[in-house]
């Protein structure tokens, strides 16, 4: 019988994750050593894999294979890797602080850091191309497309050029979702359709839903992101705090005040579990990765 214990289930699944992308990252004796290195510094042994973790549920959600679930979350994570090494840049967010350690480009330089973020970003869509995960080669191609398209000026990326165009703006409320749902969005909904493609065939609606579900979590993320980089200090989160104050960034705390901010984290909560609610199968591990998400940080 599945125990419901999340810690434990969590702990497993993050060991799944931590060794296939240490056995899939390129080996520091392998030339160019030193970007290697450098590739292996930001992914190895830090962040919450929050990604990963939805992939896992949203799998098991749909009777996948563990075995493939992993490469599809270890894809996605890459990509995410990738978008924090590019984030921190002087050009960028200028960050000297990631997940408790130097930023790369602080610990190497720029240069390393760039290409660090560019070979990150192959590996990932590599590991979807060279693996089997689905037994229908079509629905593995939408895959990858799903991830690219997630990823790109349409997602993740636009929604980072959209971040940087805000600086010193006043945005409306929906003006900062339609950023966030690109720019931290896109790749918490592809984790999850990406991890549920890994089983069975999904119909529309159910994908709808798991979409719609997925959406609400993207935005609660960022949300609480927000409130934690008002109110935890550097040594709780890892990276520096007060970045976005100090930088005259809009954000769900400068809109609504922290109060409100954390009233909307919670609601996304709820409209993602009565969405998961609307599946006919156990959503169970989605409403603990949820659950994860939202309350770990208050």
């Amino acid at each position: 019988m599945m125990s419901t214990d999340f810690q434990t289930w969590a702990t497993e699944r993050l060991a799944l994750i931590e060794t296939c992308l240490e056995s899939h990252l390129p080996a520091l004796n392998c030339a160019p050593e030193r970007l290697h290195d450098a590739m292996r510094y930001v992914v190895l042994g830090g962040g919450k894999r929050v990604r990963p973790l939805l992939a896992f549920a949203a799998g098991e959600l749909n009777g996948a294979d563990e075995a493939r679930v992993t490469l599809a979350g270890a894809a996605v994570e890459l990509i995410h890797a990738y978008s924090l090494v590019h984030d921190d840049l002087p050009c960028m967010d200028d960050d000297v602080l990631r997940r408790g350690k130097p930023t790369c480009h602080v610990k190497y330089d720029q240069a390393t850091a760039l290409l660090v973020g560019d070979s990150l970003q192959s590996l990932a869509f590599q590991l979807l191309a060279e693996s089997r995960l689905t037994e229908d080669p079509y629905e593995q191609l939408e895959m990858i497309k799903h991830l690219a398209f997630a990823a790109g000026s349409r997602g993740m990326a636009g929604g980072q050029a959209i971040d940087l165009d805000s600086v010193g703006k006043t945005l409306s409320l929906p003006e900062l979702e339609f950023m966030h749902i690109h720019k931290t969005g896109a790749l918490i909904r592809a984790a999850v359709t990406l991890g549920a493609s890994c089983g069975n065939q999904l119909d529309d609606a159910r994908l709808k839903r798991l979409d719609h579900f997925a959406k609400c979590i993207g935005l609660a993320f960022q949300v609480v992101d927000d409130v934690l980089d008002a109110e935890a200090t550097t040594a709780a989160l890892g990276k520096t705090a007060g970045k976005d104050a100090e930088n005259n960034k809009p954000t769900y705390v400068s809109i609504l005040g922290a109060k409100q901010a954390r009233e909307l984290a919670e609601a996304l909560q709820q409209d993602a579990h009565r969405t998961l609610d609307q599946l006919e199968s156990s959503a169970l591990r989605l409403k603990q990765v949820t659950d994860f998400i939202i309350q770990r940080k208050f």
